[in-house]
């Protein structure tokens, strides 16, 4: 479970997200504090994206990040939970006004946040997803986005779109072929499963797995281990791997904009199994505070 730093700090701009800078390890921590209810909504996927005009404050140019190896660590901010995914409600109720215009800004929203944290914002840095709760949908696309995965042993990931007649079409597929290759992407996809850190780790989707309550120190043990060794190296490596067969946005625009045909093709009977995950999802709502509590 979580346990959000006293020193967390959310910037005048945010309100979702909560950052702090580490100086010693020149990393930004940001913790996601996704309200009312712990997805992907518009205004979370907007300040990540804002994040980018935020870096240069910490020092994160381009000219210091070859100076020694940076990171950008995401977590959440809400005990037992790092991000349900999708807005399901807002889903809903853009299918059934057939509102393609809205649904394509969300498609667009989700893949700009992604290809931004895949990408390390367009900077020589590395990108982490910290999971110390569960990640369904969008939550584990979010996830995989960054280019290091960390989790805790027994949590939960799935991918459950399937169960509504739908795909995961923010990136899902993108970043899993090229951990796993196509045809075993599509099955993951496709089983619509819930599957736990131990088992994806053994699929190598997450690259470091640690014990329940652990996983900060072990995020803080990585960065520490690749400062202080072959610091020069890190740093062209983290060059290397985003040449090396990258994600692309305009792969992850045609993916995103057939998930949105997909949507508007679902039937009455799809729409109702959606409408009982997003009730899934209101059970879970949080109060803009959740952050400051943990």
């Amino acid at each position: 479970m979580s346990t959000v730093p006293t020193l967390l700090s959310k910037s005048p701009a945010f309100e979702h997200l909560f950052v702090q800078w580490n100086e010693a390890d020149a990393t930004l921590w940001c913790h996601m504090n996704p309200h009312p209810r712990p997805c992907f909504n518009p205004a979370l996927l907007s300040e990540l994206q804002a994040l980018e005009t935020s870096l240069e404050q910490y020092g994160m140019t381009k000219e210091r990040l070859l100076e020694r190896p940076h990171f950008i660590v995401f977590a959440s901010a809400i005990p037992g939970v790092f991000n349900l995914g999708g807005d399901l409600a807002l889903f809903r109720e853009l299918i059934k006004t057939r509102d393609r215009r809205r649904l394509e800004q969300y498609a667009t929203a989700c893949i700009d946040a992604s290809f931004k944290v895949s990408s390390g914002y367009g900077l020589p840095l590395t990108t982490i997803s910290l999971v110390q709760g569960t990640a369904l949908g969008g939550g584990m696309e979010g996830a995989l986005a960054a280019n290091i995965v960390v989790a805790e042993r027994g949590v939960q990931m799935g991918l459950p779109e399937v169960l509504f007649n739908l795909f995961p079409g923010m990136g899902a597929f993108s970043f899993l072929s090229r951990r796993l290759g196509a045809s075993e992407a599509e099955r993951v996809i496709l089983s619509g499963k819930t599957w736990k850190a131990e088992e994806l780790h053994e699929l190598g989707l997450i690259d470091i797995l640690a014990e329940p309550g652990h996983g900060d120190s072990a995020v803080h043990d990585l960065i520490a281990e690749r400062q202080r060794r072959s610091p020069n190296a890190v740093i062209a490596m983290q060059q290397v791997r985003k040449a090396v067969n990258p994600v692309t946005y305009q792969e992850l625009e045609d993916i995103a904009m057939i998930w949105v045909d997909a949507a508007l093709r679902l039937n009455q009977r799809d729409l109702k199994i959606m409408e009982r995950l997003a009730r899934s999802q209101d059970r879970l709502k949080t109060p803009p505070s959740m952050a400051q509590t943990g």
